[in-house]
């Protein structure tokens, strides 16, 4: 059997709620969705990395730094949907879902992942981690749990399992994805289910629908940028990677 090929999705939108115009933040000399694209690049088992959004700002800031950009239309009601547009067009077996905004996304967790989503029976994978410095009972810290298989269990933003005694310690869930090809063109047509809705966790549909997602483990990252105070983080954390802190 020929082994499956991947390729990299990064769904970047400008309206962000916390951060309007977060892609094309450019504190450090490069847009922040161009710090993205160039980790993705990295991932060794990634054909190529396409960005798509549906705003020409961010489509023409991708192709300054000779990036690969496909518009889409712009009333996707998530990121999932607009990849899905993307993958109609495209030949790869696998469609991975790299968050467009996490600039410090290790390439090696993205070679995880492809390599997962190639050998389970499952029509998605995904990751997680042991906390690290996050708090395990913030609400935007979305935990899962998985099956002695590997398989989601659930997620939530509550906390779970829940600590009563000594036993499984919560797992922090990596938002980024890997698909089937095939199945991620079916997700658009799958309805919006009562979890989801609650949640507000669309991989919750997935599950209730019936289907699996594996879940590796990895080592903890730095997270996306959600709000100013992340952003200005991730400046500080550059500018010391490239010239020692001065």
């Amino acid at each position: 059997m020929a082994l499956m090929k991947a390729v990299a999705v990064i769904p970047a939108r400008f309206a962000a709620q916390r951060l309007p115009g977060k892609p094309l933040l450019q504190e450090t000399g490069k847009y922040l969705i161009q710090h993205v694209w160039e980790q993705a690049r990295l991932a060794r088992n990634v054909s190529r990395v396409l960005v798509a959004t549906d705003d020409p700002r961010i489509f023409d800031a991708v192709k300054s730094f000779r990036g690969m950009a496909v518009m889409t239309r712009a009333d996707h009601p998530s990121g999932t949907d607009r990849i899905a547009e993307v993958a109609a067009g495209l030949d790869e077996d696998i469609v991975v879902n790299v968050q467009g905004d996490e600039p410090e996304v290790a390439p090696e967790s993205i070679e995880q992942l492809v390599e997962l989503a190639r050998v389970t029976d499952a029509p998605v994978a995904t990751l997680a981690c042991e906390f690290d410095k996050a708090d395990p009972a913030d609400p935007a810290k979305v935990k899962v749990v998985r099956d002695g298989a590997g398989y989601a269990l659930y997620f939530s933003r509550a906390l779970i399992p829940f600590p009563r005694g000594e036993g499984a310690q919560p797992l922090l869930h990596v938002g980024m994805y890997a698909y089937k090809r095939d199945f991620l063109l079916r997700i658009p047509s799958l309805a919006p289910t009562p979890l989801e809705r609650t949640e507000k966790l669309e991989q919750l549909r997935v599950l209730e629908h019936g289907f699996r997602i594996a879940v590796g483990i990895t080592s903890p990252g730095a997270g996306g940028i959600d709000t100013p105070e992340d952003y200005r983080a991730f400046v500080k954390r550059h500018a010391d990677r490239c010239y020692g802190g001065s």
